[in-house]
């Protein structure tokens, strides 16, 4: 799916595909990249994620923008996610250090033992929402879970963003981890440090993808599926 995406994304940035043109049809792309259509639809998807597509409903796949400014997910960009985030995820970590109970710890070390065994993407993606959920629960105010309640879509879309291009699941799961380990410690310092450092992570990781240039050239018969 990456070279795929490498594909396309270099053509659209060297203005193979113009804005305002239509890519190939599916069928037609599937031909040339010698790829399955399910790969092929991931990569598109990434491409409308990263706001140089938009697809319109029985017409096609159209060309927006010629270059990546900032990707969205679902209602909201990526900048305005991770500015919330920011202000809400890390002091709920702190709170949550305080007054997380054993219960609030054994459901997190079950999820986290989970997602760490976890091998199928849609399946953990899922249950990082779950995990920064569980982690507002454990702040013991439900206002915190709320505002976590009507970001997990764009949560979810970030996570799957992510982990299909920065490859952030095994890194994610130490992360977690850490945080796991200052909510048990009863280390408010520690949690704070723990969320701010995964958060860091997470923005370092859209930027790398943001900015990255894309200068590889295809082989002859197109990136293998």
């Amino acid at each position: 799916m990456e070279a795929v995406l490498t594909h396309l994304r270099g053509a659209i940035e060297r203005g193979e595909y113009a804005i305002g043109d239509k890519l190939p049809s599916e069928a037609e792309l599937c031909r040339t990249l010698e790829v399955s259509r399910p790969v092929l639809r991931e990569a598109l998807r990434a491409l409308q994620t990263m706001g140089l597509t938009v697809a319109k409903t029985g017409k096609g796949t159209f060309v927006v923008a010629s270059s990546v400014e900032e990707p969205t997910f679902g209602d909201y960009s990526a900048g305005d996610l991770l500015e919330v985030r920011r202000h809400v995820e890390i002091p709920v970590a702190g709170y949550a250090a305080l007054r997380r109970t054993p219960e609030n710890l054994d459901h997190l070390a079950h999820l986290l033992d989970r997602m760490e065994r976890e091998t199928d993407t849609t399946a953990w993606v899922a249950m990082d929402t779950l995990f920064h959920l569980a982690v507002a629960e454990a702040a013991q105010n439900p206002v915190f879970r709320r505002v976590i309640e009507e970001i997990r879509d764009a949560l979810a879309r970030q996570s799957a963003f992510l982990n299909e291009l920065g490859g952030r699941r095994e890194q994610s799961n130490r992360e977690h981890r850490a945080i796991v380990e200052a909510l048990i410690d009863g280390s408010e310092h520690d949690a704070l440090e723990a969320m701010s450092h995964h958060l860091d992570r997470v923005e370092t990781t859209l930027t790398d993808i943001v900015r990255s240039v894309r200068t590889d050239t295809p082989t002859e018969g197109g990136p293998e599926a």
